[in-house]
């Protein structure tokens, strides 16, 4: 089958353009320091939008790795550019949800991106963070 020069330009276009975009995904890395105890799992939702932020279900990508008493490392790969927030917790009785008294305070390990101080429930826009094209780590500290 023969090309002509301006289907070969047309066709270097689209896979350039192409590759571009799978470069434009980049692999997020999440540190989560002051890990307790060995005992569950530690459980990091990542979200891109404020209306379903904290609703486990509705995350656009979950991570669970095994606790482990310090630091722990969880990481989203190919994530595209864009303006997401992470809530994670020490889901200490293994049982996949996040233990409160009262149906508001929690009762287990919690963290948050950008670390904010909270009084009632997070706001997206308190813990939302800029992922670009390049690798990206964010350090959140478990509060207990």
């Amino acid at each position: 089958m023969k090309h002509s020069p301006t289907r070969l330009a047309v066709l270097a276009l689209a896979a350039a353009l192409g590759s571009n975009t799978a470069q434009a995904a980049a692999p997020l890395e999440v540190r989560l320091t002051g890990v307790q105890h060995a005992r569950g799992a530690i459980r990091v939702g990542l979200y891109a939008d404020d209306k379903t932020f904290r609703k486990e279900a509705q995350a656009l990508a979950l991570q669970q790795v095994p606790a482990t008493p310090g630091n722990v490392v969880v990481r989203f790969d190919d994530l595209a550019p864009g303006r997401y927030a992470i809530m994670a917790y020490h889901d200490e009785d293994g049982n996949g949800e996040m233990n409160r008294r009262f149906g508001m305070f929690p009762t287990e390990g919690y963290g948050l991106s950008n670390n904010p101080q909270v009084v009632g429930p997070p706001a997206f826009a308190d813990s939302a963070f800029e992922a670009g094209e390049k690798a990206h780590t964010i350090t959140i500290e478990l509060r207990y």
